[in-house]
């Protein structure tokens, strides 16, 4: 095949092959159970085994297995979620006079929409945003497919009762794409997207399937011309025939490949809405879709974090790498030279520094303004 594929190229037939795998139990060991072609996980059992054969099969799972997970009980503490909920509800009435947010994949109206709800729960409330990013479950699951250094950013979906499904899609990069741009990057670029996002979502309310869970296509995410061919109508019925959809609790996660085709449901119900935060999180070496004051997250949540001694260090770390930035390039490195090792100091590193020593307040917002300061061109 050429290295530049055209929307000619794909082949229903290839797709639904894909698809046709089955997701069998023994290929996802510490799975409680395989459902619809998705492991499903015990949040008990990720936290208790052992990290590196953890992100192993996690891996394994997105890149070669259905690209799909879910995690049960994450938040053991329903009250950590509902407090953060409480945070949303705030962030919604203060935006209410600014009209609807149109989502990328559904009529605007039908869904309820906070961008960048990362750095708006930030400051609204550093204290709600330490206890509910404390979860290292979130970091774990990300670093299993991006590496360290990852970058986080959310935004919050809630469908109201009656609310229509979404197309079914791929996600950023290049799912964010027309078919003509997408045409010019070759196949091999097409593989890269995948690699450079991980999509999650934490459940902010029951989801029943008649409040319309996420519509997943396990398996999906191997087929390489999937953005060429998300579009067109033969891939799109394939999708609503054998699409799965899984009931999630409060408190649960979900995982997967941002290159699977997906969709959020319609809610059926008469007076459920549908809550959840939608984690998109960037490698270290991709660009994030949405722009973060990270500076002036930090100076909100060191406050918070200094004054909470209840988290231990996996805690601390898990806040900080959902904060800070944790790469050190772009820079200025005339201003900002590898004075010990190969690259700068970054955020992330300021930012635990500071918390270990103790800083003063005042001092850290020092330091975060001078390394601002050495960064600029």
């Amino acid at each position: 095949m050429s290295a530049f594929a055209t929307a000619q190229d794909v082949r229903i037939e290839d797709f639904k092959r894909i698809c046709a795998q089955q997701a069998r139990a023994e290929d996802y060991p510490l799975a409680a159970e395989v459902l619809g072609n998705v492991p499903v996980y015990q949040a008990r059992t990720l936290r208790n085994s052992d990290r590196h054969t953890v992100m192993n099969e996690l891996h394994r799972l997105f890149r070669d297995g259905s690209g799909v997970m879910v995690v049960r009980r994450a938040y053991e503490d329903l009250e950590v979620v509902d407090r953060h909920s409480q945070v949303f509800e705030a962030i919604f009435a203060q935006e209410a006079a600014q009209g609807v947010a149109a989502d990328h994949f559904a009529k605007a109206g039908s869904n309820g929409r906070i961008w960048n709800s990362l750095q708006k729960a930030a400051l609204q409330s550093p204290q709600s945003f330490v206890e509910y990013y404390a979860n290292p479950l979130l970091g774990l699951i990300a670093e299993a497919w991006l590496g360290p250094s990852y970058q986080v950013t959310a935004q919050v979906n809630v469908v109201h009762p009656g609310g229509q499904a979404q197309q079914p899609h791929r996600d950023y990069h290049l799912g964010f794409q027309t078919t003509e741009v997408v045409e010019r990057f070759p196949l091999p670029l097409h593989v890269l997207s995948q690699y450079l996002t991980l999509q999650g979502a934490v459940a902010h309310s029951a989801m029943p399937l008649e409040s319309g869970p996420t519509q997943l296509l396990p398996f999906s995410q191997q087929y390489a011309l999937g953005y060429l061919a998300w579009r067109r109508p033969e891939f799109i019925e394939h999708f609503q025939q054998h699409a799965v959809q899984l009931a999630l609790d409060k408190g649960d996660l979900l995982f997967f490949n941002p290159a699977l085709f997906h969709a959020a449901g319609t809610n059926r119900t008469a007076g459920h809405q549908r809550m959840a935060n939608l984690l998109q999180i960037s490698s270290a070496f991709g660009k994030p879709m949405e722009a973060l004051d990270r500076d002036r997250m930090m100076l909100a949540v060191y406050p918070a974090l200094l004054a909470n001694t209840a988290l231990d260090a996996q805690a601390i770390a898990a806040v900080v790498a959902c904060t800070a930035d944790g790469y050190a390039f772009p820079t200025n490195l005339d201003t900002d030279p590898p004075l010990q090792g190969l690259a700068p100091q970054t955020g992330q590193q300021l930012m635990l520094q500071a918390l270990d020593e103790r800083w003063a307040y005042e001092d850290f917002a020092a330091a975060v303004a001078q390394l601002r300061a050495k960064r600029q061109a």
